[in-house]
């Protein structure tokens, strides 16, 4: 019996870093789903190394280990993930939508819930919250993997060089200059937008969206947006940008999201909604997830991503 209570006390000891595992391995891969696997390997390694760990590191440092190699050797074969705007330009409203690509190609949205853990502190939680935004992730996978890894035990996760040399078995000063490489690749990509805790205007302006879009009143949902405002559509490639092509969008090739309906919840630091559209006999069908990003008093984006898988992960039902 006591060796019973000894290995329920290991597995809860185990779990209790899943949460802040999944948002580590979740940076590093760009998917929801690859985090899952990734994190289940490691804890399963760690399970079955349970006898072997000695104490010389801490459970939580040991943990890192394991899942910075998983995740390095998962990487080794698969090319980074990206967002639309990662792979062309803009394109006009009269583009047709084409067909789409691999569900491995787009970074996936992840609820806030999965990689934050609930016991940070409150400027912890802001940097958990704004280093899984959408971009701020697919910025990450333009670095090398181990350049990635350490950028995120350093900057996000606020390790020491020393203890980042040690998990990667390399020196402080590779530590180093790997972190000063990662720094100038990330300071060439567009991060300017970032999550700001929701004023009471962002919640008017996200209800008169809502109510604009339920309505398909297209008019009064492009006057929300900023000038340059854009949408997406993973896993379509095509993206676009300014409000009359928007306009145009909404009312041409996006006609079909006449009588949606949008439910509220809340992905990678940032408001979104589960987008559930018309079904002709009656109802509502999954159609999207749209996560919105917002700046001055204007929505810059709207990420939809088209994959109605995403809709159990966040908990959401299977119909209205």
């Amino acid at each position: 019996m006591s060796q019973l209570v000894g290995i329920d006390r290991a597995m809860d000891q185990l779990e209790e870093y899943r949460t802040e595992l999944r948002g580590y391995c979740y940076r590093m891969l760009g998917s929801a789903f690859d985090a899952d696997d990734a994190v289940q390997e490691t804890l399963v390694k760690a399970w079955q190394g349970l006898d072997r760990f000695e104490g010389r590191a801490s459970v939580r440092s040991w943990l890192y280990r394991i899942a910075t190699n998983v995740c390095l050797d998962s990487l080794r074969s698969r090319q980074r993930r990206a967002l639309p705007m990662d792979l062309s330009a803009p394109v006009p409203a009269t583009t047709s939508p084409g067909n789409p690509l691999p569900e491995a190609t787009w970074i996936e949205p992840v609820p806030e819930g999965d990689v934050v853990p609930v016991h940070a502190d409150p400027a912890q939680r802001a940097v958990f919250q704004d280093t899984v935004r959408l971009a701020f992730v697919a910025a990450l996978q333009h670095l090398p993997p181990r350049q990635r890894a350490v950028l995120i035990l350093r900057e996000v996760l606020s390790w020491q060089a020393s203890e980042v040399a040690e998990l990667l078995d390399t020196t402080v000063a590779s530590v180093n200059s790997a972190l000063q490489r990662a720094r100038a690749t990330l300071g060439t990509t567009d991060l300017d937008t970032r999550p700001e805790p929701l004023t009471e205007a962002d919640r008017t302006l996200l209800a008169r969206y809502v109510t604009a879009f339920e309505a398909y009143d297209i008019p009064s949902l492009v006057s929300l947006l900023h000038e340059d405002a854009s949408i997406s559509m993973p896993p379509l490639a095509l993206w676009l940008r300014g409000r009359q092509d928007l306009h145009d969008w909404y009312l041409g090739f996006g006609i079909g999201c006449r009588g949606s309906r949008l439910v509220p919840v809340a992905a990678n630091g940032c408001p979104a909604f589960a987008q559930y559209r018309a079904e002709p006999g009656g109802g509502h069908e999954p159609w999207s997830l749209q996560v919105v990003e917002m700046s001055a008093g204007r929505i810059v984006h709207v990420h939809h991503f088209l994959d109605t898988a995403l809709f159990a992960r966040f908990g959401l039902p299977a119909r209205l």
